[in-house]
């Protein structure tokens, strides 16, 4: 059955998309982790992951050629573990998808993204010691969640940015799993028999041009800012839409009421607040600490200077 696509269809979508683009034009990641979880509430994942996908697979090779190139060498080798673990998982979870009824799957989806999303707006540091193991145990996980819901950068980011990954490594790495992964979903989907065509190209006829025009203005922003920063405030977005997803399948499948569901929600909001003035508050408290410090090193002119 054709998908009926509208002009409110059309320009939520359009708009999604462009926002999420900016996102991933800043940080190398975050496209469908700010789009799939107001997408879902609209279409299910099951209608609009074939054309993210696509659409992911196109941004994420440019972002490798364009940004990433020059550290493939430094990186593969460290993302290699990941790419080859996608495997197992992206075959579960496209058996899933085609199994399991769209409320769960927007369930799964959000239960799993919020904590990964706030142990990142917490600044979670944890250098793992034994990274490769780690990183075949994080490519299934990886595996299984994107073949779901096309998100696959929380998790992604948290393990390297914990592996202290400098700003371009850290880039590179992520480039090169997420062609692999959505490569391999692709694949996936096709023997699935979980492309439409006709949906396909509709939905991503109404995505694709709003990225192309948001990947770069990300990527013009964060030079103007601190990466930390904008890369908090992403996330800190992030998780106000999928606490709000959450509320909607709270009431959906376990039946909550909508004061419950809100209050959750409310929950939700306060802690992301409480969170994002805490770093700005250590941030300017840092900024302050290192102008005492330069003040302390200037050393005074003599008198009778000229």
């Amino acid at each position: 059955m054709a998908l009926v696509v509208t002009a409110d269809m059309i320009i939520f979508f359009a708009t999604l998309s462009f926002f999420a683009a900016i996102v991933n034009g800043g940080l190398g990641y975050g496209y469908s982790s700010i789009s799939i979880p107001l997408a879902i509430l609209v279409l299910a994942s099951r209608i609009i992951n074939p054309a993210y996908v696509l659409l992911e697979l196109i941004l994420n090779v440019a972002i490798l050629c364009f940004v990433g190139r020059k550290k493939i060498k430094t990186t593969y080798k460290r993302a290699m573990p990941v790419i080859i673990s996608l495997i197992p998982g992206i075959t579960i979870g496209t058996l899933i998808l085609g199994s399991v009824s769209p409320s769960n799957v927007k369930f799964i989806a959000y239960i799993t993204l919020l904590p990964l999303i706030f142990l990142q707006i917490a600044g979670f540091r944890r250098s793992i010691k034994g990274e490769y193991k780690a990183g075949a145990s994080l490519g299934v996980g990886t595996g299984l969640l994107y073949s779901l819901t096309t998100i696959s950068g929380p998790p992604l980011a948290l393990f390297w940015n914990n592996q202290g990954l400098p700003k371009d490594e850290f880039k590179a790495a992520i480039a090169q799993i997420r062609v692999a992964e959505s490569s391999f979903t692709v694949v996936a989907y096709y023997f699935a028999g979980i492309f439409n065509s006709s949906t396909t190209v509709s939905i991503f006829a109404m995505i694709a041009p709003s990225a192309l025009v948001g990947i770069p203005i990300g990527m013009f922003v964060v030079r103007k800012i601190s990466v930390e920063t904008f890369r908090r405030l992403a996330m800190n977005f992030d998780a106000i839409i999928v606490g709000y997803g959450l509320s909607q399948v709270l009431m959906l499948v376990f039946k909550a009421t909508v004061f419950e569901a809100y209050a959750f929600w409310s929950i939700i909001l306060a802690l992301d607040l409480f969170l994002f003035f805490r770093y700005l508050k250590a941030r300017n408290r840092l900024s302050q600490e290192r102008e005492e410090l330069v003040e302390k090193l200037e050393v005074p002119p003599r008198d009778g200077a000229g």
